[in-house]
């Protein structure tokens, strides 16, 4: 029999190995989009991602023989309001009882020797980033940002003791309809005055994006698993994003002048790249260029969220279909015909109201999990085992 071993991830071959694993995992799935490998490095890079400022991590490789055969990190982040909770992510695995097992042994044993007693996951890496499992929507590729993963994997989570703790829902809009008609009397007739909307202003382009996450930040404090932006987090996401950001696509909402809400739309990167082999170079990039100029027929909503101080107001009711409208009249001009709203908890029942009065259907299901966990010296000699 060929022996399963867990290895730790160390030098940036073993991270190039971690990121490529999914790609050799989903070969045969259709809608399975490489990411690509530039990108991943970036995000996954202690010296890049200023989510590591925050959070300790460790990625390991599950190998038989001369094959990788599945991979696992485990997380813990310090601006997590419940101390006793640490997290898993990246999962991926050949559909195989003994890889899992041993993948989620190693994970949570290092959570346990730092003294979480429970977790939650699959986050990648953040709850701000990829966030849950995918459980409904298999027939379909990933909108950017978003995960893809095997339909097996979801019981070989549950086999390892683990429960629902929460879903997520990723909504499809039709935006070629016009908005229904009590939707465009919640922004006719019945608007205030004093509540307007606008695009992003690119000559105040760091400023404005300082301003959306404010209010993101505000607006979802309250939320199940909140984790704010850093400002650092927020700077980077700016960088990141500007090459994407079309400001026809971007709504600002504000009352008496003060931004209250929000919404940033963005162009399907997976709908561009799923060709690609998550490679840029040679000759990927300028494609990427010219893709990007032509537009796509799909898009995400990544980010939006209204300000708390109007929440049960008539301004608040009325501002995330501003905000909404503004985007799809800005996707609509670039010829996308399809958006994602993504993604919303399955118990925010105002916001999910608000969507399917649109005519936007649940097309995707994302789930987080969680598990108590065993601490002590158990725990410790469970890593010492796999670590040797």
């Amino acid at each position: 029999m060929t022996t399963l071993e867990i290895i730790p991830v160390r030098t940036p071959a073993e991270l190039d190995r971690f990121i490529q694993l999914p790609s050799k995992i989903h070969a045969r799935d259709p809608h399975f989009v490489p990411p690509l490998m530039m990108e991943r490095r970036e995000a996954l890079s202690p010296r890049k991602n200023p989510y590591f400022a925050h959070a300790e991590t460790q990625f390991w490789l599950a190998r038989k023989g001369d094959r990788d055969v599945g991979r696992i990190s485990a997380q813990i982040d310090r601006l997590v309001k419940d101390p006793a909770v640490g997290h898993f992510g990246m999962i991926c695995a050949e559909d195989d009882s003994e890889v899992f097992a041993a993948l989620f042994e190693i994970a949570e044993s290092w959570l346990a020797a730092r003294g979480k007693t429970k977790v939650l996951g699959p986050f990648n890496l953040s709850i701000n980033e990829e966030t849950g499992l995918l459980i409904d929507g298999f027939d379909t590729p990933p909108m950017m940002l978003m995960g893809h993963d095997a339909r097996y994997v979801g019981a070989r989570v549950e086999a390892e003791g683990y429960a629902k703790a929460k879903d997520t829902i990723a909504y499809l809009y039709d935006i070629e309809h016009e908005m229904p008609a009590a939707a465009r009397r919640m922004i006719g007739p019945r608007k205030p005055s004093a509540l307007t909307v606008r695009n992003l202003d690119t000559k105040r382009y760091l400023e404005e994006f300082d301003t959306v996450t404010a209010i993101f930040n505000d607006a979802w404090s309250q939320n199940w698993g909140f984790i704010p932006f850093t400002e650092a987090e927020i700077a980077h996401m700016a960088k990141s994003l500007k090459m994407f950001i079309d400001p026809t696509c971007v709504a600002i909402v504000e009352l008496n002048g003060k931004a209250v809400g929000f919404g940033i739309a963005l162009p399907n990167l997976n709908e561009m790249i799923a060709d690609f082999g998550g490679k840029l170079l040679p000759f990927n990039w300028a494609k990427l260029m010219l893709r990007l100029k032509r537009g796509t027929k799909t898009a995400r909503v990544p980010l939006m969220g209204i300000s708390r101080s109007i929440s049960g107001e008539l301004a608040g009711a009325i501002a995330p279909f501003l905000a909404i409208d503004t985007m799809r009249q800005g996707l609509r001009a670039k010829g996308v015909k399809q958006v994602e709203l993504s993604w919303i908890l399955e118990d925010n029942r105002p916001m999910r109201h608000i969507i399917e009065s649109l005519g936007a259907a649940p097309y995707k299901t994302y789930r987080v999990y969680e598990k108590t966990l065993v601490t002590g010296g158990a725990a410790a000699s469970r890593v010492a085992r796999w670590s040797n």
